[in-house]
This record gives C-alpha cells, sequence and structure tokens, in this order.
C-alpha cells in the first residue's frame, strides 16, 4: 500500500519555488503534501498530488527534472504518543527510516498524516498495518 511521491529538483534560487507553484496552481493540481530540503545550490521539492499523472505531464512540459518514488502514507494515532508508537514499531522490526514530514489529512480519518519513506516498504507496510495503525493509499489522498 504505496503512495506516489513527487521529488521535483531546482535551483535555490529567488521565484524557482513560486515558478514551479504557479505552474501547478495554473493547471489546477492540488498538493496534498509537500516538504522542501535544500543546499546551498539546489532544492528538493517532494510533493504528494491529486493527480500524479498529469503532474508528471505538466512538469515534463514546462522542463522541470524530477522522479518517482514510493512512500508510505501512515495515519498517526491521535493520543499522546502516537507518533513515538509508530516508530517503536519499525525500530523493533529494524525498519530505517530515512525521512518524513507530517500533511493535513481528510475529515473521516482521526489522528495526524504522515509519509514516511522507509528503506523496506513492504516490511513496514506489513509491521505497521498488523500492529493495528492504519495505512493510507494513493487512491484515498487523490479523493481527500
Amino acid at each position: 500500500m504505496s503512495v506516489k511521491q513527487i521529488s521535483i529538483f531546482m535551483e535555490n534560487k529567488p521565484g524557482a519555488l513560486l515558478a514551479m507553484t504557479t505552474v501547478l496552481a495554473e493547471n489546477r493540481i492540488d498538493m496534498r503534501a509537500f516538504t522542501l530540503a535544500e543546499t546551498s545550490d539546489f532544492g528538493i521539492v517532494r510533493i504528494i498530488v491529486d493527480d500524479v499523472y498529469k503532474t508528471c505531464q505538466v512538469l515534463k512540459d514546462m522542463g522541470f527534472v524530477y522522479s518517482i518514488s514510493n512512500v508510505l502514507g501512515v495515519v498517526i494515532p491521535d493520543v499522546p504518543g502516537g507518533l513515538n508508537q509508530v516508530l517503536q514499531i519499525l525500530t523493533e522490526e529494524d525498519v530505517n527510516v530515512e525521512y518524513m514530514y507530517a500533511f493535513q489529512g481528510g475529515k473521516n480519518i482521526s489522528g495526524a498524516y504522515m509519509i514516511f519513506k522507509v528503506a523496506d516498504e513492504n516490511k513496514a507496510s506489513a509491521v505497521l498495518t498488523g500492529r493495528g495503525i492504519k495505512l493510507v493509499d494513493q487512491e484515498a489522498l487523490e479523493a481527500m
């Protein structure tokens, strides 16, 4: 149960991020999640969108360099220590978390949403669902 994440590579300069978000806005692409990592010269924008195919076509047509990767969409239990619980399960099962970021979810799920990039997606998915942690797939994110 995975989610498609689009990583967009761009120069770290004024207006570069605006150019990318303008293209998405003009094409009525709705971002579900967004994070930005940067170095002094370049940045990586990671997004989850409502229409992966259309987004990739638009980015390609506008000359943006991007890649697609699978990530896990996880519903974090809405209790104190909810994230800690998820990280404990992954650690106990020796699943490495490469990075993660939060995003706003829909109205029908109680909890926070997080995107996890893990070393072993299949194992992480199996151990989390086996321990009662809900995952969100691409179709559910597109419907939000």
